[in-house]
């Protein structure tokens, strides 16, 4: 009987510090899941996160991924309950805060976890979180994400994670949500078989064989900041070759990772790195990760931004995927994804968005960079022609801007051209190059590796500019209308007014009369102007995204 009740009690212990008993489920609505995804909860607010250190091992033939993440945290106010994500059918088996095994509550993708007291504010703080499972397959990547199980040509693994949207909690345990980044950066290690090589963000610090299971493992090191969706692994029959970009924070390490037989032609194509880099450096300032350095990375799908770590599948050719989309041959100068996703690292990655529904700040000026590529390396015209000819791809289907604290996007599509070519009349309307550039290069300084929301970005254009745009960005974020420029011509008199705008919308426009520029500012109500001979011609300038209509 003694012996009984000592293997119970056995069995008892080693079930408690597996969690056996710690994890509970509990319903969850539609409605409370999409609040878990998108809102700054109540159990994710108290705490700041500082750390994450991630270890995983990835077997490919079952296609799973099993490990630990550390996430060290700050107390900002009183609190006993956090919340950490993990999307199902990946699962937490444990929670840890040193030797102690914690509770923790599960509703669908959160996992509420409980300490037994309150954490004293300004302490750090740290849990280690044990997961594995399958995680779900990426169905369309980069824009339906998950993990890639692919092979490539030559039969090898090819493995790949794209998260943006879905979230990082897809694939590893984390405070999923971008107004918290991990402030002191992370660790990213990857346990892979011997004959693999695992790729993510930052340097690669440690690399190490196990020959009796016959494993390898990588070890990553992020210094700075970043956001969840920005961190990645990429595992394939990769090679390495580099070299050393001279920018304005010194010598930058530039790193390539391409599959083995893709070596020569990478060497080739992959010069458009440093140009992409030279361009936005010019235009935005020092790139923002001297210390973690740049790379880009082949990927089994079209690419990404994950930060210091670039991924790149658009098959070694200029344009998006060999065409070019502005219809004017400008972008058959330039590979796409190259230039678009590098641009990435300084909005995106350097500037973050608090909450998806202000993904513009990411797409809308990293869609504008690609026309600032084009002006910088070849000529103002063609940069013009780039980007105005990609209006032909607005929708206007829905709003730019979407509603917040759903995890929700505006309009997808337009959030790049509708967006891009917005931030293209803004420099016209201010008129002064000089200033815009500077307006650029100071965005990233004074938001440098921080989260921020639409009314910071819209706040800081407009003081810096000496012009209020936020009536500007109210149409064309928050509207689905163009300004349409209405006009009347009568012998030499002009009458013009603004129709289709929001409000008291009063922002000046150029166009060519009898081939002379001038200066019009229009309102909502109609307004007059005479000249000195009869008006023969009426052109409003492409540069201002404004529609004319003679009435």
């Amino acid at each position: 009987m003694r012996g009984c009740r000592l293997l119970f009690l056995m069995l008892f212990l080693n079930s408690i510090s597996w969690g056996v008993f710690a994890q509970t489920d509990a319903p969850v609505t539609e409605q409370r899941a999409v609040e878990l995804r998108g809102k700054v909860t109540a159990e994710r607010a108290w705490w700041d996160l500082r750390r994450y250190d991630l270890k995983i091992e990835v077997d490919p033939g079952a296609k799973t991924i099993e490990g630990t993440n550390e996430i060290t945290f700050v107390p900002l106010s009183p609190g006993r309950r956090l919340q950490i994500d993990l999307q199902a059918p990946l699962k937490i088996e444990w929670v840890k805060a040193g030797e102690k095994v914690l509770d923790f509550v599960r509703e669908g993708n959160a996992y509420f976890v409980e300490f037994d007291k309150e954490l004293n504010v300004g302490t750090p703080s740290s849990v280690v979180v044990k997961y594995g499972g399958q995680p779900i397959v990426a169905k369309n990547p980069p824009w339906s994400g998950g993990v890639s199980w692919q092979k490539d040509e030559k039969g090898n693994h090819f493995i790949a994670t794209s998260c943006q949207g879905i979230g990082a909690s897809v694939w590893w345990p984390n405070k999923d949500h971008g107004y918290d980044e991990p402030d002191q950066g992370m660790s990213i290690q990857v346990t892979v078989p011997e004959d693999l090589v695992a790729v993510s963000n930052g340097r690669l610090k440690e690399r190490s064989h196990n020959q009796t299971n016959k494993t390898r493992t990588f070890l990553w090191e992020v210094t700075n900041p970043i956001n969840n969706y920005g961190v990645n692994m990429n595992i394939g029959n990769y090679v390495n070759f580099s070299e050393t970009f001279s920018g304005e924070g010194g010598d930058l390490d530039v790193d390539y990772w391409v599959l083995d037989h893709q070596r020569e032609t990478a060497k080739k194509h992959f010069k458009e790195a440093p140009r992409t880099l030279r361009a936005f450096e010019h235009w935005f300032g020092q790139y923002p990760f001297y210390e973690d350095s740049y790379k880009l990375v082949v990927v089994p799908y079209l690419g990404m931004e994950h930060q210091s770590s670039v991924t790149y599948g658009n098959g070694f050719k200029n344009g998006y995927r060999g065409r070019d989309l502005s219809a004017t041959g400008v972008g058959l100068k330039f590979d796409f994804i190259i230039v678009h996703e590098s641009g990435h690292e300084w909005f995106g990655n350097n500037i973050s968005m608090k909450d998806a529904a202000d993904m513009w700040i990411h797409e809308s000026f990293t869609n504008y960079s690609e026309n600032l590529f084009v002006e910088y390396h070849f000529t103002e015209k063609e940069a013009q022609d780039y980007v105005i000819g990609c209006r032909k791809l607005v929708r206007n289907d829905l709003p730019i801007i979407g509603e917040y604290d759903v995890n929700g996007r505006g309009s997808s599509g337009d959030m790049y051209y509708k967006g891009g070519n917005m931030l293209h009349s803004i420099r016209h309307t201010i008129d002064d190059d000089k200033k815009w550039r500077s307006i650029l290069r100071g965005l990233n300084k004074k938001f440098w590796h921080q989260t921020v929301g639409t009314q910071e970005i819209e706040s800081y254009i407009s003081k810096e500019s000496g012009i209020d745009f936020g009536l500007f960005f109210d149409q064309y974020l928050r509207t689905t209308q163009i300004p349409v420029l209405e006009y009347q011509i009568d012998g030499n008199r002009l009458e013009y007014q603004y129709q289709n705008v929001v409000p008291g919308y009063a922002y000046p426009v150029r166009v060519r009369i009898n081939g002379e520029v001038v200066s019009l500012k229009p309102t909502e109500q109609m307004q007059e102007m005479r000249r000195d001979e009869p008006i023969k011609t009426f052109v409003v300038d492409r540069n201002f995204f404004v529609n004319s209509k003679a009435r």
